[in-house]
């Protein structure tokens, strides 16, 4: 990390503990030692910045503390940290902090993230959707992102992409797991009791309803609101402001369905088996 990132974390860092000496002094110090550590997690264009919004609007509830990192599993050059930074920068939040970040369902995280005083939410997101999501922040929206210049150079048309998108790509300064390892890699998160997982589809369309599981489950964690329930869905409403996210594009569910052909259905089907079954977006493969 070069000077410039070096003194940006350590300018973070004090911030850091301003905000919880601030949150310390409005609540009560004992408050914020009784409140779970909280990490909003989520693949890759599947809703983390819709639930990092979401967490910030607990700040408006009890005495969390929006550290202002970057995801966990990133540094402040936006690049990618090796597992032990990663670990290092989870044990490192401490009660009430919020965080986000894009963590793999894989030890040591799922032990680190289970255990008692943390509160994790994974979001997740129907594959078909974040394919389209993908590919679109990849070609139009971030012109530096790895996959641009494939994207847009290699390929030609939108079916072309998103097959590569389902199939993976393995060319030089452009490598990209398949549909299937991409999740793989992510649903040991829908195997954790103390983890909740949420359906980024219901943050959209049954929004009530899924915040308020959320406040269930971090009332179960140790945190009840300040105020009654319909105020604290409200406020954690209201923190949702989706065009201030710099990779909103329309985070409607089921846009999928304008761009795929039937030769990207059949090619989605044959790569991923039974993915959508099993994350309870389709009951069988006739769709």
């Amino acid at each position: 990390m070069n000077l410039y990132y070096q003194v940006k974390h350590t300018l973070k860092l004090g911030r850091w503990q301003a905000r919880r000496a601030a949150a310390s002094l409005r609540w009560g110090p004992a408050t914020l030692k009784e409140l779970p550590a909280v990490l909003g997690n989520a693949m890759p264009k599947s809703g983390s910045h819709l639930i990092i919004q979401v967490l910030q609007g607990l700040c408006r509830l009890g005495p969390f503390v929006n550290a202002g990192f970057p995801p966990v599993n990133r540094g402040e050059d936006n690049s990618k940290l090796p597992e032990a930074a990663i670990l290092a920068n989870i044990q490192r939040m401490q009660p009430g902090d919020i965080a986000y970040g894009y963590i793999k369902g894989q030890e040591p995280f799922l032990a680190a993230l289970s255990a008692p005083g943390r509160a994790t939410l994974f979001v997740y997101r129907d594959p078909r959707d974040m394919i389209i999501s993908h590919v679109f922040y990849a070609t139009q929206m971030h012109t530096g992102h790895w996959m641009h210049r494939y994207y847009t150079e290699a390929l030609h048309s939108m079916e072309e992409r998103i097959n590569a998108a389902i199939e993976g790509v393995d060319e030089e300064r452009s490598e990209l797991s398949s549909i299937d390892t991409k999740y793989a890699s992510y649903l040991g998160w829908l195997e954790q009791p103390a983890v909740l997982c949420l359906r980024f589809e219901d943050l959209i369309l049954e929004r009530e309803a899924a915040l308020g599981c959320l406040l269930d489950y971090l009332e179960r964690r140790g945190f009840t609101p300040a105020v009654e329930r319909k105020q604290a869905i409200e406020a954690l409403q209201q923190a949702i402001i989706p065009k201030k996210s710099g990779t909103y594009r329309k985070g409607q569910p089921g846009n999928w369905r304008e761009h795929f052909t039937p030769a990207n259905k059949q090619r989605f089907k044959e790569q991923a088996g039974d993915l959508l079954v099993r994350l309870g977006y389709e009951q069988d493969d006739q769709w």
